[in-house]
């Protein structure tokens, strides 16, 4: 029988709801950020390193800029496949570029994705501009502005889709332009809600035990033994 046979992670006497994904690119985010406007207390935002640091303020972009281009040395999920492919699995190794990572586009092709995407003309697309980010920098209400129309696209997720022909890593990203093209800067890969598994797996690495690695992404919870 396993260690953790019968074990459950709970938060005010409930279970938790214990999402993950692969790379927080540094803070993790609310529930309400990537999902409907609910509050989890134990699904919050958490500097991904030893040391709880105050979270930047990320309703500046310049801030965001910063963070991005920093690429934080303190941060678990800040690392290579090589130091921890011992605790991944095959899939989570296809992919090096997941804690920093870089999209370029022509404006045109864009443009015609987005418009094929959300079934709206924009005509020349503009600018991509963040009217809203969440606590781990990632975008939940962005407009995308075009010579005919402007349009909104909210919540990290569709974000991701309506820039992607599958799906962005994130929506933590900065935009830059580049005459005919459109540059994206990003952190991470996924929702960034919960548990970060390369974070994670860098934890084990150093020695944490599960108990650690539960209390740090999911705060607040404890571990109930209900059989």
């Amino acid at each position: 029988m396993g260690q953790t046979q019968g074990e459950v992670l709970i938060y005010n006497n409930k279970i938790c709801n214990t999402v993950f994904y692969k790379c927080c690119g540094g803070i993790t985010e609310y529930y309400s950020t990537a999902w409907e406007d609910k509050s989890y207390g134990y699904l919050v935002p958490v500097w991904d390193g030893e040391q709880n640091k105050p979270l930047p303020d990320f309703t500046k972009e310049n801030v965001v800029k910063e963070f991005i281009d920093s690429k934080p040395k303190d941060i678990f999920c800040n690392t290579t496949i090589d130091e921890i492919q011992e605790y991944l699995t095959d899939f989570d190794k296809q992919t090096t570029d997941f804690f920093r990572w870089k999209v370029k586009y022509n404006k045109k092709f864009l443009q015609e994705l987005i418009e094929k995407k959300t079934n709206k003309i924009i005509g020349e697309l503009v600018n991509l501009v963040p009217l809203k980010r969440g606590a781990s920098g990632r975008i939940c209400s962005l407009e995308i502005q075009g010579t005919k129309n402007n349009i909104v696209v909210s919540k990290e997720l569709e974000i991701r889709k309506v820039l992607s022909e599958t799906h962005l890593y994130s929506s933590c990203f900065y935009v830059l332009i580049d005459g005919e093209n459109i540059i994206l800067n990003g952190a991470g890969w996924g929702h960034g809600v919960g548990l970060c598994q390369i974070g994670a797996a860098v934890m084990a690495k150093k020695g944490y035990n599960y108990k650690q690695i539960l209390s740090h992404y999911y705060p607040g919870s404890r571990l109930a033994k209900i059989y």
